[in-house]
C-alpha cells in the first residue's frame, strides 16, 4: 500500500464549538484568526452547518449566510466545509426537494466549497437529492456513512452504504464517528476495507469523548485514511474532536507527516484560548460518564442534553436509569445511531419511560413520526409489539419521507414577503418560520436606529419584535430591557446562601423576580420585548406531527372548578414539567372544552417538555367539567390538567 501524507480539516469554528460552546461562537469572534487558519494548509476549514444556522438566527441574531459571506472574504486559499443533514439540510425535519435544492445552490453560491451529507439512519434515499443538488451546484459532494455499534452495523453494512453512496456520485467517503466509538483497530478493519474495495478517498471524522480518536487516527493512518478531523485544543477533547497539535505531533517525522506547521498552530491556539477564557467557557474534559459511552453509546452532547433535561424535569438524580434505559430504547427503534435527529428521539423517550415509570405510557410526536417511517427506514425492523402500542393498527410508510412533501419555497416566498430582502431570506424562513420572522424583525429595528441615528434623530421603537435573547452569556445581557447578569447571579448566590426565599427587584421598568426553589428568573419588560431564558437549539417537528406553539403571554389564574361529584371525577395530571398547550397548533381549535365527551385514550392537550410536544390522553371516558389551566401556561409534574367526570 502507498504511503501518504495525511491531510486535516479543521473544525473549531463548526463542530469545536457546537460540541463545547454551545455553538455561541459570534462571527466577530472569528474574524481576527482567518488570516492565520488559512495559512496552516489544512484540507478544509469546516465552518458552516449542523447547528451553526439555527444558532445564529435563535441565540446570536446574526444572519448565517452573512457569516459565510464574512468567513469566504477572509480565506483565500482554504476550501470552506458545511455539514449538511441530508433532507434536513441544518433543521430537524424533512424539508421538500424544491427547498433543498435552492439551499444547496445557495451555499455553494455563498462560498461553501465541500459540503459534507450525512442521514442519521444511514438512509441512502434520504441523501440522494441533497447530493444531486450539490453535485449540480459545482461542491466537493462528501457522503458521510454514520458509524455506530449494533448487530446489524457490521463491516458489510458499511460497505454496501458506501457503494450505494458512490453510485449516486459521490467524491469522497466520510467515517462519522460522532460518539467517538470507533476502537483503532476497527478503524484499521474499516479504512482498509473502504480504500481496497472502493478506491475512495477516505475521511475519518471522530470525537475524543472516550479517548479512543487520536489512536483510531493512527490505525487508521495505517490503513490508507487521507483525512482526519480536528480542532484547536482550547475546543479539543471531551464531546469535541482530537487537538490538531497532539495529531500533528504524533505523525512528524513519519511518512504520514502533515507538513503543518506546529509554531502557527500555538498561535491560533492562544488566541481560542483568550477567548475561552474572556467567555468562561469550560474545556473538553471526560468524566466517567462519558467514558461509559461503550456501554451506553451515548454521545457527550447528547449527555448534556440529557442532564438539562432531567433537571427541567427535578429529576436528575435518575440519569443513570435513563443511561441504562437508552439502549434499550435503541434496541426496540431499529438500533438508529444515536447523531440529530435520532439521538434526541431515543433519549427523550428513554427519559419519558424513566419518569412515567412505566415504558411507552407517553410517547412525544417526534417517536410516532420516527416509527411511521417519516425520518426514513431504521436499520434494523421496529420491533413490531412496539410499533403496535405507539401506532396501533397504522401502517408505517414504505416510501422516501419527501415523497409526500409538496414543493413550497414560493409559498414561503410570498410569506415572507413583507420582511424578506434575499433569496437567502426565504430559505432561513422555510427552515425556521417564527425564528427567522423574528430575527428578521429585529433586523429592520435595528437597521431602523441606525438610520435614525445618522441624522441625528431618536430611534422610533414602535412594533418592537419579540427577540429571544440568551440569559447564559455573551452579549445578550446588553440588549435593550435587560438587567446586568452578573447582578441576577449574585442575586440567586445570595438567596442560596441564606434564608431569604425570594427577591424582587426593579431597574429601569425591567422587573425580576427570584424565588428559591422556584423557576428561572422571570422578568418583565415595560415594551413588547418577549425574554426567554434558553439554552440550546430546539428541534423542529417531524412532517406529520403537531406544529410548534408560540410561546404565550401571561394569563389570568383559572377560575375555581365547578362542583361536581368527586366520587365520580378523576383528575387528568401533568405527567411532567413542561408547557401546556390547549391545541395542536396556535391557529387550531383546542383538543376538549368544557362539557366536551372524551374517550379512554382520546387526546386531550400537549405539554412541551425537553424540546418536543407530549400528547397527554384522557385515561377514562367520560365528560369535562373543568379545565384547569390557562392555555401556555407551565405546569408541574403532578399539577391537575382537567377534572373528567366518568360516564
Amino acid at each position: 500500500m502507498v504511503k501518504k501524507r495525511v491531510r486535516i480539516t479543521d473544525t473549531t469554528l463548526r463542530d469545536g464549538h457546537q460540541s463545547l460552546w454551545a455553538t455561541r461562537m459570534r462571527t466577530e469572534e472569528m474574524v481576527p484568526i482567518l488570516d492565520k487558519l488559512d495559512k496552516v494548509g489544512y484540507n478544509a476549514l469546516e465552518v458552516w452547518g449542523g447547528a451553526t444556522f439555527d444558532v445564529c438566527l435563535r441565540y446570536l441574531n446574526e444572519d448565517p449566510w452573512e457569516r459565510l459571506r464574512t468567513i469566504k472574504r477572509h480565506v483565500h486559499r482554504t476550501p470552506l466545509q458545511m455539514l449538511l443533514r441530508g433532507q434536513s439540510l441544518v433543521g430537524y425535519q424533512h424539508y421538500p426537494d424544491d427547498i433543498v435544492e435552492e439551499f444547496v445552490k445557495k451555499a455553494v453560491e455563498n462560498g461553501i466549497d465541500i459540503i459534507r451529507i450525512f442521514d442519521a439512519l444511514n438512509d441512502v434515499r434520504n441523501l440522494a437529492k441533497p447530493i444531486e443538488a450539490a453535485k449540480k451546484a459545482g461542491a466537493h459532494v462528501q457522503a458521510a456513512v454514520v458509524y455506530t455499534i449494533s448487530p446489524v452495523h457490521t463491516l458489510e453494512h458499511y460497505l454496501e452504504t458506501a457503494r450505494q453512496l458512490i453510485g449516486l456520485g459521490t467524491d469522497s467517503i466520510c467515517i462519522k464517528d460522532m460518539a467517538g466509538l470507533l476502537a483503532p483497530y476497527r478503524a484499521y478493519e474499516l479504512v482498509k476495507a473502504l480504500k481496497e474495495e472502493l478506491k475512495v478517498t477516505v475521511e475519518l471524522h471522530s470525537h475524543y469523548i472516550g479517548g479512543m480518536a487520536v489512536g483510531a487516527y493512527l490505525k487508521a493512518a495505517d490503513a490508507g485514511v487521507d483525512i482526519v478531523d480536528t480542532a484547536a485544543v482550547p475546543l479539543a477533547f471531551g464531546a469535541s474532536q482530537p487537538p490538531v497539535e497532539t495529531v500533528v505531533r504524533a505523525f512528524e517525522g513519519t511518512e504520514f507527516d502533515t507538513g503543518l506547521d506546529i509554531h502557527l498552530l500555538f498561535e491560533i491556539a492562544h488566541y481560542f484560548e483568550e477567548l475561552r477564557r474572556k467567555n468562561g467557557y469550560e474545556r473538553g474534559v471526560t468524566r466517567i460518564t462519558d467514558m461509559k459511552v461503550f456501554e451506553h453509546q451515548v454521545p457527550g452532547g447528547m449527555i448534556s442534553n440529557l442532564v438539562s433535561q432531567l433537571e427541567e424535569q427535578r429529576a436528575l438524580h435518575r440519569i443513570q436509569e435513563v443511561l441504562a434505559e437508552i439502549p434499550r430504547v435503541r434496541e426496540d427503534l431499529g438500533y438508529p445511531p444515536l447523531v440529530t435527529p435520532t439521538s434526541q428521539i431515543v433519549g427523550t423517550q428513554a427519559v419519558l419511560n424513566v419518569l412515567a415509570g412505566e415504558r411507552y405510557k407517553l410517547v412525544p410526536g417526534e417517536v410516532k413520526a420516527y416509527v411511521r417511517g417519516y425520518y426514513g427506514r431504521p436499520p434494523a425492523p421496529i420491533k413490531e409489539e412496539i410499533a403496535r402500542r405507539i401506532l396501533g393498527n397504522e401502517e408505517p410508510i414504505a416510501c422516501r419521507p419527501a415523497d409526500l412533501l409538496e414543493p413550497r419555497l414560493a409559498r414561503c416566498a410570498e410569506e415572507i414577503k413583507d420582511l424578506a430582502t434575499s433569496p437567502e431570506d426565504v430559505l432561513s424562513y422555510a427552515l425556521f418560520p417564527q425564528v427567522a420572522r423574528k430575527f428578521f424583525e429585529f433586523r429592520r429595528q435595528k437597521q431602523a436606529e441606525a438610520a435614525a441615528e445618522a441624522v441625528g434623530r431618536p430611534p422610533k421603537k414602535e412594533n418592537q419584535p419579540p427577540v429571544q435573547q440568551e440569559v447564559t452569556g455573551g452579549t445578550a445581557a446588553e440588549e435593550e430591557n435587560m438587567l446586568n447578569l452578573k447582578e441576577i447571579k449574585e442575586l440567586i448566590k445570595v438567596i442560596q446562601d441564606t434564608d431569604i426565599t425570594e427577591v424582587h427587584l426593579e431597574s429601569d421598568g425591567v422587573k425580576v423576580a427570584i424565588r428559591k426553589g422556584g423557576t428561572a428568573p422571570v422578568m418583565m419588560a415595560p415594551t413588547p420585548v418577549i425574554t426567554q431564558v434558553v439554552t440550546e437549539a430546539a428541534p423542529a417537528p417531524a412532517p406529520a406531527v403537531a406544529a410548534e406553539q408560540p410561546a404565550a403571554a401571561p394569563a389570568p389564574a383559572v377560575s375555581p372548578a365547578p362542583e361536581v361529584c368527586k366520587a365520580n371525577t378523576v383528575e387528568i395530571v401533568s405527567p411532567m414539567v413542561g408547557t401546556f398547550y390547549r391545541s395542536p397548533a396556535p391557529d387550531a381549535p383546542p383538543f376538549v372544552e368544557v362539557g366536551s365527551m372524551v374517550t379512554e385514550g382520546q387526546t386531550v392537550c400537549i405539554i412541551e417538555a425537553m424540546k418536543l410536544m407530549n400528547e397527554i390522553e384522557a385515561e377514562v371516558s367520560g365528560k369535562v367539567v373543568a379545565v384547569l389551566v390557562e392555555n401556555g401556561q407551565p405546569v408541574e409534574y403532578g399539577q391537575p390538567l382537567f377534572l373528567i367526570e366518568k360516564m
